[in-house]
């Protein structure tokens, strides 16, 4: 991997992300989770780091491992970002601000792990509770074929899960897992019962970070969707048209959006991205994730069916245990420098692109 800014661990991007702060100057807020260890039996924690003048009144929100082990290419991109003293200068310039917080879900970029502690998807889980949950039956149609009793998958199930798609059609399939589901507690994309440990934080984060903010940009990190290497800009939530509008004139008219019907992804319900429009209404917010392209769709949900199933049997045998590890990551990032090369330059675009759209305070 890239020396020093793609880690092969949770465990060492941690690490790196705290030398490149105290190289940059900046101090790091630690929010440990109480109670769980990682994989290398290490601490958890969101590491959190602010750029720039502390009384702005824009801000950049920048957050990596939303889904745990996609966590690997939002982590280099913060790390460069700390070693980047050209852009910083722009935040002066633009009196921006940026909140860098690493690892949201630490959980599962330790374990590598899509979902938190609890099994839930970080995406699904900024809904609000207080109304009855969605229901997805054609998930619940799923789930005894997703998450089967062995694994790697016998013939049958693999049989049963092809014919699912012959019949229904690919999209089909992706939007039933995809869009997100309250019912089955260790399947795929489970949204929770209540707010979880993470969202609950990145909730503070906006809290006290953002208070004083009148107009907000976030850029979410992922992997997984897409051709290989190339960063697709999506927006989703609850986001209305001139928030759409103004995305694409920040970061390109390529800005796609299931709102639009831009992109094939699913509006998820709950996405992290709306903690901060339920959080504050009252500011000019500008969100996207920016999902890098690694294996084929059909090819990253049955790793996620892996991953689902490993942490239905937590007795599984530990040299199996960390083949499927192994697979999911590889999933989700690439030990090439080509592709490496190609986050790290999008990424930089991205930021640059929020910081100067921020910074020109543009109305509707």
């Amino acid at each position: 991997m890239t020396t020093g800014l793609f880690s092969v661990s949770y465990s060492q991007a941690r690490k790196r992300f705290a030398a490149a702060a105290r190289a940059a100057g900046v101090d790091v807020e630690s929010h440990v989770i109480q109670g769980i260890i990682g994989r290398e039996g290490e601490a958890l924690a969101t590491d959190v780091v602010r750029l720039g003048s502390s009384d702005a009144r824009r801000l950049l929100i920048l957050t990596s491992g939303t889904h745990g082990v996609e966590g690997f290419c939002g982590s280099a991109a913060q790390i460069a970002l700390l070693g980047d003293t050209g852009l910083q200068a722009r935040l002066a310039a633009a009196d921006v601000a940026i909140l860098v917080v690493h690892a949201i879900n630490p959980y599962g970029f330790s374990w590598l792990s899509r979902t938190n502690e609890d099994n839930v998807d970080l995406n699904r889980n900024s809904i609000d509770f207080t109304q009855p949950l969605p229901v997805n039956d054609a998930y619940a149609d799923l789930h005894a074929l997703l998450v089967p009793p062995i694994w790697p998958p016998s013939d049958l199930n693999a049989a049963a899960i092809a014919d699912y798609i012959a019949t229904h059609g690919e999209p089909a399939y992706q939007r039933a897992l995809t869009i997100g589901q309250y019912s089955f507690a260790d399947g795929l994309f489970y949204g929770g019962r209540g707010p979880v440990w993470s969202t609950r934080l990145m909730r503070t984060l906006i809290d006290t970070h953002a208070k004083g903010c009148d107009a907000i940009g976030w850029i979410d990190f992922h992997t997984g969707l897409g051709p290989p290497g190339h960063g697709e800009k999506i927006s989703v939530g609850r986001l209305d048209a001139a928030e759409l509008q103004r995305a694409r004139r920040w970061w390109g008219a390529d800005v796609a959006s299931p709102v639009d019907g831009t992109t094939v992804a699913s509006n998820v319900g709950g996405p992290l991205l709306d903690t901060l429009r339920f959080a504050r209404p009252d500011a000019q917010i500008t969100a996207m994730a920016i999902e890098y392209g690694t294996v084929p769709l059909i090819d990253m949900l049955h790793m996620l069916r892996a991953d689902a199933w490993l942490r239905r049997n937590p007795e599984t045998p530990s040299e199996q245990a960390a083949k499927i590890r192994d697979q999911v990551r590889a999933a989700f990032c690439f030990d090439d420098a080509g592709w490496q090369g190609q986050i790290l330059g999008q990424a930089r675009v991205a930021i640059l692109q929020a910081v100067l759209g921020l910074g020109r305070g543009e109305a509707g």
